[in-house]
């Protein structure tokens, strides 16, 4: 059977994004061992906070790694400490003229891509300095001119290759232009070392943003001219936002740092993720040994996926409902826990999981149902305005008669009363919660004490508690 080993290869620029954490988790769900590298040879922009975050994000949602930081294995997953690798790979190329040095300057390439396009040509590289003599380079490196280095491009092929998800695909190399593998300040470009790595960490699958399709005709490039094996490539669609634009902050991207910090539940966004761009038959929450046993290359999508907040709010709910008690407990505030009394979390907890989607809801009613003093919204202060004192002190009488019999309280108080719907339940959950939406009322009734509820309705009988 063959062994798949796939990989997910961020560069610790900024938290990691739904898209980011999309292309980790299809990797995870397809692959049988699962690698992690980081790519941070961008010396300005990676941050050790961010390689931190990356580690901690990717291990909250489960998606974790058989070969990769902190693993067993004595390879080195940080790019930033493979810089000798890559030199010798350089040197192999450059001793085999298929790469060069090239001295042109940031402001000639972008006049002569603006001529290009001016004259309706792709922009690609003229090769200027494709032909310069060891004299001629050594000239300009006396002179302090520092070189990027470029792949020497074979002219008049056609690079072809079955796209594990959008089928045969094919390049030809005139449309290409040589390209740089290596930066003026000596660390790699990303065509090299991602091309390379994936090589000598046999990566034999790579599922990735389709926006590095036209990556894959210069890494195959690459690897052919070292002899080094290459991976099967899959390019996936891109998630737009509600507005169809590729989704970004602008349009209801947020980082997976952020949205654990709101409350969401990893299998939550997990359970979105997996279904954006692929078709479950399955529309129930699993776990994600359930989503990779049923994850199919097949039922990835050509087309792009949208990305709808609700369907997250959705998942939320769905993980919220179906969690344990050791799961809900931990995920609640700690002044939760501080409010809930031990004889009353399994009761609380069943109504946290029927009735909240984040942890904050879940504080609020543990400070409705275990405070002494329950704040009122205008909207039941306005029904408790209304209601006759009468109805308040027929229900504190029912509830003194009936303790620990809801029913048995309803019906005195709809007897004593003589109320019944809206008239009867509005200002009796009003009185009780401050509140007029909320669990079944014959639940907060079983939760509050006696002396809860009888002080309660007290409160608006007109007469002092």
């Amino acid at each position: 059977m063959e062994n798949r080993k796939t990989r997910f290869a961020p560069s610790p620029t900024g938290y990691i994004h739904l898209g980011n954490a999309r292309t980790a988790l299809f990797n995870r769900l397809f692959g049988q061992v699962f690698l992690l590298r980081v790519e941070d040879t961008d010396q300005e922009r990676s941050r050790h906070e961010f390689v931190a975050a990356l580690l901690e994000d990717l291990s909250w949602l489960q998606l974790h790694w058989e070969e990769g930081p902190h693993s067993p294995f004595p390879n080195p997953y940080f790019q930033s400490q493979r810089q000798p690798i890559y030199d010798r790979y350089y040197r192999e190329l450059e001793q085999k003229h298929l790469a060069y040095p090239c001295f042109c300057s940031p402001e000639e390439l972008a006049m002569s891509r603006k001529v290009q396009r001016a004259q309706g040509l792709p922009p690609r590289y003229s090769g200027k300095c494709a032909q310069l003599n060891p004299q001629e380079i050594q000239s300009k490196i006396a002179q302090g001119l520092k070189p990027t280095l470029r792949f020497r491009v074979p002219p008049g092929r056609t690079i072809e290759f079955d796209d594990l998800v959008k089928g045969p695909q094919a390049f030809e190399t005139g449309t290409i232009g040589d390209f740089i593998i290596r930066r003026a300040d000596g660390t790699p470009a990303f065509f090299f070392c991602n091309a390379v790595d994936d090589a000598l960490m046999e990566v034999t699958h790579v599922l990735r943003g389709e926006d590095h399709l036209t990556n894959t005709p210069r890494q195959l490039l690459i690897l052919e001219a070292l002899g080094l094996p290459a991976p099967h490539y899959g390019h996936i669609s891109l998630i737009l936002g509600e507005d169809g634009a590729p989704l970004s902050k602008r349009n209801g991207s947020q980082s997976i740092h952020e949205l654990r910090e709101q409350g969401y539940l990893p299998i939550a966004i997990v359970n979105l993720l997996a279904r954006l761009g692929h078709r479950y038959r399955n529309d129930n929450l699993m776990t994600l040994e359930q989503l990779a046993k049923e994850f199919r290359l097949a039922n990835l999508s050509r087309s792009p996926a949208r990305f709808d907040p609700q369907q997250l709010i959705y998942w939320q709910q769905q993980a919220v409902h179906a969690a344990d008690d050791d799961t809900l407990w931990q995920w609640l505030p700690d002044s939760a826990h501080h409010l809930v009394p031990e004889h009353q979390k399994d009761a609380f907890l069943e109504l946290v999981r029927s009735n909240c989607v984040f942890p904050n809801e879940a504080l609020d009613w543990a400070r409705i149902l275990f405070e002494t003093l329950v704040p009122v919204t205008d909207q039941a202060q306005e029904v408790l305005s209304q209601a006759n004192p009468e109805f308040f002190r027929a229900a504190v009488l029912a509830a003194h008669e009936f303790p620990d019999n809801y029913q048995a309280f309803l019906k005195a108080l709809k007897d004593r009363s003589k109320t019944k719907g809206k008239q009867l339940f509005q200002p009796l959950r009003a009185a009780l919660t401050g509140r007029l939406d909320g669990p079944e009322l014959s639940t907060i009734y079983t939760i509050l004490t006696s002396e809860q509820i009888e002080h309660r309705l007290a409160r608006w009988t007109g007469t002092p508690c």
